[in-house]
Protein backbone atom coordinates (compact mmCIF):
# COMPACT_ATOMS: atom_id res chain seq x y z
CA UNK A 1 0.00 0.00 0.00
CA UNK A 2 1.46 3.44 -0.82
CA UNK A 3 1.62 5.82 1.60
CA UNK A 4 -1.25 7.35 3.17
CA UNK A 5 -3.55 5.85 0.30
CA UNK A 6 -6.24 3.97 1.33
CA UNK A 7 -6.69 0.19 -0.71
CA UNK A 8 -9.80 -1.33 -1.84
CA UNK A 9 -9.06 -4.54 0.31
CA UNK A 10 -6.63 -5.10 3.19
CA UNK A 11 -6.23 -9.01 3.54
CA UNK A 12 -3.03 -8.20 5.63
CA UNK A 13 -5.05 -5.98 8.13
CA UNK A 14 -7.52 -9.33 8.22
CA UNK A 15 -4.60 -11.75 8.57
CA UNK A 16 -2.96 -9.51 11.65
CA UNK A 17 -6.19 -10.38 13.47
CA UNK A 18 -6.67 -14.51 12.77
CA UNK A 19 -2.89 -15.27 11.93
CA UNK A 20 -2.51 -17.70 14.57
CA UNK A 21 -5.57 -19.63 13.84
CA UNK A 22 -4.79 -19.72 10.45
CA UNK A 23 -0.85 -21.09 11.29
CA UNK A 24 -2.97 -23.89 13.80
CA UNK A 25 -5.36 -24.73 11.07
CA UNK A 26 -2.51 -24.96 8.61
CA UNK A 27 -0.54 -27.27 10.71
CA UNK A 28 -3.04 -30.04 11.22
CA UNK A 29 -3.02 -30.74 7.64
CA UNK A 30 0.21 -30.49 7.61
CA UNK A 31 0.70 -33.33 10.00
CA UNK A 32 -2.14 -35.32 8.95
CA UNK A 33 -0.77 -35.41 5.48
CA UNK A 34 -4.11 -35.48 4.04
CA UNK A 35 -4.49 -32.71 1.54
CA UNK A 36 -6.71 -34.22 -1.13
CA UNK A 37 -10.97 -34.51 0.35
CA UNK A 38 -10.85 -35.94 3.96
CA UNK A 39 -12.05 -34.16 6.57
CA UNK A 40 -11.45 -30.74 7.48
CA UNK A 41 -13.23 -31.00 3.81
CA UNK A 42 -16.16 -32.88 5.15
CA UNK A 43 -16.35 -30.51 8.16
CA UNK A 44 -16.40 -27.64 6.09
CA UNK A 45 -19.14 -28.80 3.93
CA UNK A 46 -21.07 -29.66 7.00
CA UNK A 47 -20.60 -26.53 8.26
CA UNK A 48 -21.52 -24.23 5.50
CA UNK A 49 -23.98 -26.38 4.70
CA UNK A 50 -25.70 -25.35 7.97
CA UNK A 51 -24.70 -21.84 7.90
CA UNK A 52 -26.48 -21.46 4.31
CA UNK A 53 -29.42 -23.21 5.61
CA UNK A 54 -29.50 -26.30 3.48
CA UNK A 55 -29.12 -29.53 3.44
CA UNK A 56 -25.49 -30.43 1.77
CA UNK A 57 -22.89 -28.96 0.63
CA UNK A 58 -20.78 -29.76 -1.94
CA UNK A 59 -16.94 -28.44 -1.90
CA UNK A 60 -15.27 -27.77 -5.26
CA UNK A 61 -12.04 -25.76 -6.54
CA UNK A 62 -13.67 -22.40 -7.47
CA UNK A 63 -16.80 -20.48 -7.83
CA UNK A 64 -16.61 -20.92 -11.78
CA UNK A 65 -16.34 -24.79 -11.16
CA UNK A 66 -19.14 -24.50 -8.87
CA UNK A 67 -21.35 -22.95 -11.31
CA UNK A 68 -19.72 -25.34 -14.13
CA UNK A 69 -20.76 -28.38 -12.26
CA UNK A 70 -23.93 -27.46 -10.74
CA UNK A 71 -25.35 -27.19 -14.93
CA UNK A 72 -23.24 -30.61 -15.49
CA UNK A 73 -24.82 -32.23 -13.01
CA UNK A 74 -28.48 -30.59 -14.12
CA UNK A 75 -27.76 -32.39 -17.36
CA UNK A 76 -27.60 -28.93 -19.20
CA UNK A 77 -25.89 -29.32 -22.59
CA UNK A 78 -26.22 -28.47 -26.38
CA UNK A 79 -30.11 -27.18 -27.29
CA UNK A 80 -30.26 -25.72 -23.98
CA UNK A 81 -31.14 -22.62 -22.97
CA UNK A 82 -29.91 -20.40 -19.88
CA UNK A 83 -31.40 -17.49 -18.54
CA UNK A 84 -28.96 -15.02 -16.66
CA UNK A 85 -27.93 -11.53 -16.48
CA UNK A 86 -25.70 -9.52 -18.43
CA UNK A 87 -24.14 -7.25 -15.69
CA UNK A 88 -21.69 -10.37 -13.31
CA UNK A 89 -18.42 -11.70 -13.59
CA UNK A 90 -17.58 -13.51 -16.64
CA UNK A 91 -17.56 -17.06 -15.52
CA UNK A 92 -21.34 -16.70 -15.44
CA UNK A 93 -22.16 -16.73 -19.17
CA UNK A 94 -19.00 -18.20 -19.85
CA UNK A 95 -19.96 -21.77 -17.93
CA UNK A 96 -23.26 -21.66 -19.88
CA UNK A 97 -21.30 -21.35 -23.28
CA UNK A 98 -18.67 -24.18 -22.24
CA UNK A 99 -21.59 -26.35 -22.17
CA UNK A 100 -22.85 -26.15 -25.41
CA UNK A 101 -26.18 -24.48 -24.17
CA UNK A 102 -27.11 -20.73 -24.79
CA UNK A 103 -27.09 -17.95 -22.71
CA UNK A 104 -29.85 -15.51 -22.53
CA UNK A 105 -29.19 -12.36 -20.93
CA UNK A 106 -31.66 -10.40 -19.54
CA UNK A 107 -31.80 -6.85 -18.09
CA UNK A 108 -31.15 -6.24 -14.37
CA UNK A 109 -33.73 -4.08 -12.27
CA UNK A 110 -33.14 -0.22 -12.48
CA UNK A 111 -33.04 0.37 -8.50
CA UNK A 112 -30.17 -2.39 -7.88
CA UNK A 113 -28.34 -4.58 -10.45
CA UNK A 114 -30.02 -7.85 -9.96
CA UNK A 115 -31.90 -9.66 -12.81
CA UNK A 116 -35.63 -8.11 -13.42
CA UNK A 117 -37.60 -11.78 -12.71
CA UNK A 118 -40.40 -10.01 -15.24
CA UNK A 119 -38.07 -9.92 -17.41
CA UNK A 120 -37.06 -13.09 -17.20
CA UNK A 121 -40.56 -14.82 -17.45
CA UNK A 122 -40.30 -13.13 -20.85
CA UNK A 123 -37.25 -15.04 -21.92
CA UNK A 124 -38.68 -18.86 -21.07
CA UNK A 125 -38.81 -20.63 -23.95
CA UNK A 126 -39.65 -24.42 -24.28
CA UNK A 127 -35.67 -24.75 -24.41
CA UNK A 128 -35.35 -23.63 -21.08
CA UNK A 129 -33.59 -25.52 -18.64
CA UNK A 130 -32.32 -22.91 -16.17
CA UNK A 131 -32.03 -19.64 -14.44
CA UNK A 132 -28.98 -18.27 -12.96
CA UNK A 133 -30.05 -15.05 -10.59
CA UNK A 134 -26.35 -13.55 -9.37
CA UNK A 135 -26.87 -12.04 -5.78
CA UNK A 136 -24.64 -9.38 -6.65
CA UNK A 137 -21.86 -7.21 -4.32
CA UNK A 138 -23.51 -9.58 -1.26
CA UNK A 139 -27.34 -8.48 -2.11
CA UNK A 140 -29.69 -11.42 -3.26
CA UNK A 141 -31.70 -11.11 -6.47
CA UNK A 142 -35.65 -11.07 -6.00
CA UNK A 143 -35.96 -14.99 -5.52
CA UNK A 144 -39.75 -15.19 -5.16
CA UNK A 145 -40.57 -14.87 -8.45
CA UNK A 146 -37.97 -16.05 -9.87
CA UNK A 147 -38.46 -19.43 -8.17
CA UNK A 148 -42.21 -18.65 -9.05
CA UNK A 149 -41.34 -18.67 -12.79
CA UNK A 150 -39.40 -22.09 -12.72
CA UNK A 151 -41.64 -24.12 -10.59
CA UNK A 152 -44.05 -26.49 -12.81
CA UNK A 153 -41.81 -25.73 -15.70
CA UNK A 154 -39.35 -28.34 -15.17
CA UNK A 155 -36.49 -25.40 -14.89
CA UNK A 156 -33.35 -25.66 -12.18
CA UNK A 157 -32.84 -22.27 -10.34
CA UNK A 158 -29.20 -22.35 -9.86
CA UNK A 159 -28.15 -19.02 -7.65
CA UNK A 160 -25.06 -17.62 -8.06
CA UNK A 161 -24.32 -16.67 -4.54
CA UNK A 162 -20.07 -16.08 -5.53
CA UNK A 163 -20.17 -12.65 -3.40
CA UNK A 164 -23.45 -13.35 -1.19
CA UNK A 165 -22.20 -15.99 1.53
CA UNK A 166 -24.63 -14.98 4.66
CA UNK A 167 -27.22 -12.58 2.82
CA UNK A 168 -30.69 -13.27 2.78
CA UNK A 169 -34.13 -13.09 1.03
CA UNK A 170 -36.92 -12.63 3.36
CA UNK A 171 -35.36 -14.73 6.46
CA UNK A 172 -33.72 -17.59 3.77
CA UNK A 173 -29.78 -17.63 3.48
CA UNK A 174 -28.68 -17.24 -0.18
CA UNK A 175 -27.63 -20.52 -1.80
CA UNK A 176 -30.51 -22.31 0.13
CA UNK A 177 -33.83 -21.07 -2.12
CA UNK A 178 -32.73 -22.81 -5.13
CA UNK A 179 -31.89 -25.85 -6.96
CA UNK A 180 -28.46 -25.45 -6.28
CA UNK A 181 -26.28 -22.64 -4.79
CA UNK A 182 -22.75 -21.59 -6.07
CA UNK A 183 -20.07 -19.80 -3.94
CA UNK A 184 -16.56 -18.84 -3.98
CA UNK A 185 -13.88 -18.56 -2.06
CA UNK A 186 -11.76 -16.48 -4.25
CA UNK A 187 -9.49 -14.31 -1.72
CA UNK A 188 -11.26 -10.87 -2.27
CA UNK A 189 -14.78 -12.44 -0.96
CA UNK A 190 -15.88 -11.74 2.34
CA UNK A 191 -14.91 -15.41 3.46
CA UNK A 192 -12.33 -16.15 1.35
CA UNK A 193 -9.56 -18.64 0.84
CA UNK A 194 -5.67 -18.60 0.76
CA UNK A 195 -6.12 -19.30 -3.37
CA UNK A 196 -9.13 -20.51 -5.26
CA UNK A 197 -12.11 -22.49 -4.09
CA UNK A 198 -15.67 -22.96 -4.29
CA UNK A 199 -19.03 -25.04 -2.89
CA UNK A 200 -21.89 -25.57 -3.96
CA UNK A 201 -25.19 -26.34 -2.14
CA UNK A 202 -28.32 -28.25 -2.84
CA UNK A 203 -31.26 -29.64 -0.99
CA UNK A 204 -32.11 -32.52 -3.03
CA UNK A 205 -29.72 -35.57 -1.47
CA UNK A 206 -29.66 -37.51 -5.13
CA UNK A 207 -28.03 -34.21 -7.06
CA UNK A 208 -25.45 -33.95 -4.54
CA UNK A 209 -24.82 -37.28 -4.77
CA UNK A 210 -24.04 -37.05 -8.04
CA UNK A 211 -22.21 -33.41 -7.95
CA UNK A 212 -19.68 -35.93 -5.38
CA UNK A 213 -18.99 -37.88 -8.18
CA UNK A 214 -18.90 -35.55 -11.20
CA UNK A 215 -16.20 -33.57 -9.03
CA UNK A 216 -13.79 -36.59 -8.74
CA UNK A 217 -13.84 -37.69 -12.37
CA UNK A 218 -17.16 -39.19 -12.14
CA UNK A 219 -15.80 -42.40 -10.56
CA UNK A 220 -17.93 -44.44 -7.64
CA UNK A 221 -16.13 -46.66 -6.93
CA UNK A 222 -12.33 -45.24 -7.44
CA UNK A 223 -11.39 -45.99 -11.33
CA UNK A 224 -14.91 -47.04 -11.95
CA UNK A 225 -16.38 -44.00 -14.25
CA UNK A 226 -20.66 -43.93 -14.91
CA UNK A 227 -20.16 -40.12 -15.66
CA UNK A 228 -17.49 -38.01 -17.43
CA UNK A 229 -16.77 -35.66 -14.69
CA UNK A 230 -13.69 -33.60 -13.72
CA UNK A 231 -11.03 -32.55 -11.29
CA UNK A 232 -13.48 -30.49 -9.20
CA UNK A 233 -11.86 -31.44 -5.72
CA UNK A 234 -11.48 -28.04 -3.11
CA UNK A 235 -8.15 -28.86 -1.18
CA UNK A 236 -7.91 -29.62 2.70
CA UNK A 237 -5.40 -26.70 2.94
CA UNK A 238 -7.98 -23.99 1.91
CA UNK A 239 -10.80 -25.69 3.97
CA UNK A 240 -9.02 -26.12 7.18
CA UNK A 241 -7.83 -21.99 6.62
CA UNK A 242 -12.11 -21.39 5.48
CA UNK A 243 -13.03 -23.04 8.48
CA UNK A 244 -11.07 -20.94 10.71
CA UNK A 245 -12.74 -17.73 8.84
CA UNK A 246 -16.04 -18.77 8.71
CA UNK A 247 -16.21 -18.53 12.41
CA UNK A 248 -15.43 -15.03 11.94
CA UNK A 249 -17.72 -14.64 9.19
CA UNK A 250 -20.87 -12.69 11.06
CA UNK A 251 -18.41 -10.24 12.70
CA UNK A 252 -16.70 -9.09 9.61
CA UNK A 253 -20.31 -8.79 7.63
CA UNK A 254 -21.90 -6.62 10.44
CA UNK A 255 -18.56 -4.37 10.37
CA UNK A 256 -18.66 -3.93 6.70
CA UNK A 257 -22.75 -3.19 7.35
CA UNK A 258 -21.48 -0.41 9.92
CA UNK A 259 -19.10 0.83 7.08
CA UNK A 260 -21.65 0.73 4.49
CA UNK A 261 -24.14 2.97 7.48
CA UNK A 262 -21.41 5.34 7.32
CA UNK A 263 -20.87 6.07 3.79
CA UNK A 264 -24.40 6.75 3.54
CA UNK A 265 -23.97 9.13 6.13
CA UNK A 266 -20.62 11.11 4.45
CA UNK A 267 -22.43 11.08 1.01
CA UNK A 268 -26.05 12.45 2.67
CA UNK A 269 -25.16 15.65 0.72
CA UNK A 270 -24.11 14.50 -2.54
CA UNK A 271 -26.35 14.35 -5.49
CA UNK A 272 -24.05 13.46 -8.08
CA UNK A 273 -23.37 10.12 -5.94
CA UNK A 274 -25.82 7.66 -5.77
CA UNK A 275 -25.16 4.72 -2.78
CA UNK A 276 -26.33 1.16 -3.45
CA UNK A 277 -29.85 0.73 -2.23
CA UNK A 278 -30.44 -1.71 0.74
CA UNK A 279 -34.22 -3.79 -0.65
CA UNK A 280 -36.89 -3.97 1.51
CA UNK A 281 -36.85 -7.87 3.50
CA UNK A 282 -32.96 -8.09 2.57
CA UNK A 283 -29.90 -8.97 4.79
CA UNK A 284 -26.70 -7.13 2.53
CA UNK A 285 -23.60 -8.42 3.46
CA UNK A 286 -21.45 -5.96 1.25
CA UNK A 287 -18.98 -7.79 -0.80
CA UNK A 288 -18.53 -5.00 -2.23
CA UNK A 289 -19.84 -1.27 -1.64
CA UNK A 290 -20.82 -0.20 -5.55
CA UNK A 291 -22.11 3.55 -6.11
CA UNK A 292 -22.98 4.91 -8.92
CA UNK A 293 -21.91 7.83 -10.21
CA UNK A 294 -22.00 10.18 -13.49
CA UNK A 295 -17.96 10.68 -15.12
CA UNK A 296 -17.33 7.76 -13.64
CA UNK A 297 -14.13 6.86 -15.34
CA UNK A 298 -13.36 10.28 -14.99
CA UNK A 299 -13.71 10.21 -10.70
CA UNK A 300 -11.63 6.96 -10.69
CA UNK A 301 -8.32 8.48 -12.11
CA UNK A 302 -8.86 11.28 -9.62
CA UNK A 303 -8.85 8.56 -7.10
CA UNK A 304 -6.25 7.05 -8.24
CA UNK A 305 -4.75 10.03 -7.96
CA UNK A 306 -5.13 10.59 -4.72
CA UNK A 307 -4.23 7.29 -4.17
CA UNK A 308 -7.61 5.58 -3.05
CA UNK A 309 -8.48 2.19 -3.94
CA UNK A 310 -11.53 1.61 -6.24
CA UNK A 311 -12.69 -0.65 -8.61
CA UNK A 312 -15.04 -1.26 -11.72
CA UNK A 313 -17.29 -4.51 -11.99
CA UNK A 314 -17.99 -4.56 -14.67
CA UNK A 315 -17.08 -2.08 -17.36
CA UNK A 316 -18.61 -4.44 -20.43
CA UNK A 317 -21.65 -6.29 -19.86
CA UNK A 318 -21.72 -10.10 -20.73
CA UNK A 319 -23.89 -9.29 -24.10
CA UNK A 320 -21.69 -7.06 -25.45
CA UNK A 321 -18.59 -8.98 -24.95
CA UNK A 322 -16.42 -10.35 -28.28
CA UNK A 323 -16.72 -13.64 -27.41
CA UNK A 324 -20.67 -13.63 -27.61
CA UNK A 325 -20.99 -11.78 -30.88
CA UNK A 326 -22.69 -14.70 -32.51
CA UNK A 327 -25.58 -14.36 -30.11
CA UNK A 328 -26.86 -11.53 -31.67
CA UNK A 329 -27.19 -8.63 -28.99
CA UNK A 330 -26.38 -5.22 -29.97
CA UNK A 331 -25.48 -2.05 -27.73
CA UNK A 332 -29.12 -0.32 -26.16
CA UNK A 333 -30.45 -3.76 -25.93
CA UNK A 334 -30.08 -4.07 -22.04
CA UNK A 335 -30.16 -0.34 -21.04
CA UNK A 336 -29.83 -0.53 -16.95
CA UNK A 337 -27.08 -3.14 -17.27
CA UNK A 338 -25.30 -0.79 -19.78
CA UNK A 339 -26.10 2.29 -17.39
CA UNK A 340 -24.66 0.33 -14.49
CA UNK A 341 -21.22 -0.27 -16.51
CA UNK A 342 -20.86 3.06 -17.50
CA UNK A 343 -21.63 4.49 -13.62
CA UNK A 344 -20.83 1.80 -11.18
CA UNK A 345 -17.58 2.38 -9.05
CA UNK A 346 -16.66 -0.18 -6.19
CA UNK A 347 -15.11 1.46 -2.84
CA UNK A 348 -13.37 0.27 0.13
CA UNK A 349 -15.64 -1.32 2.41
CA UNK A 350 -13.64 -4.36 4.56
CA UNK A 351 -14.38 -4.92 7.94
CA UNK A 352 -11.38 -3.41 9.33
CA UNK A 353 -11.55 -0.05 7.43
CA UNK A 354 -11.16 2.24 9.75
CA UNK A 355 -13.91 5.64 9.93
CA UNK A 356 -10.72 8.33 9.17
CA UNK A 357 -10.07 6.16 6.33
CA UNK A 358 -13.53 6.06 4.80
CA UNK A 359 -13.99 9.81 5.68
CA UNK A 360 -11.18 10.78 3.39
CA UNK A 361 -12.42 8.04 0.74
CA UNK A 362 -15.90 9.79 0.82
CA UNK A 363 -14.11 13.10 0.52
CA UNK A 364 -12.31 11.86 -2.44
CA UNK A 365 -15.50 11.28 -4.16
CA UNK A 366 -17.12 13.84 -3.19
CA UNK A 367 -14.79 15.96 -4.95
CA UNK A 368 -13.96 13.94 -7.97
CA UNK A 369 -17.94 13.99 -8.77
CA UNK A 370 -17.91 17.88 -8.12
CA UNK A 371 -20.22 17.13 -5.50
Amino acid sequence: MAEHGVPLLDLAAQYATIGGEIQAAVAGVFESQRFIMGPEVEALESEVAEYSGCAFAVGVSSGTDALLLSLMGLGVGPGDEVITTPFTFFATGGCIHRLGARPVFVDIEPDGFNIDPHLAERAVTEKTRAIIPVHLFGQCAEMDPINGLAEGRGIAVVEDAAQAIGSEYRGRRAGSMGTAGCFSFFPSKNLGGAGDGGMITARDEELAGKLRILRNHGAKPKYYHGLVGGNFRLDALQAAILRVKLRHLDDWSAARQRNAARYRDLFAGCEAVKCPPELPDRRHIYNQFTIRVPGRDQVREQLRSAKIGCEVYYPVPLHLQECFASLGYRKGQLPESERAAAEALSLPIYPELAAEQQERVAAAVIEAAGG
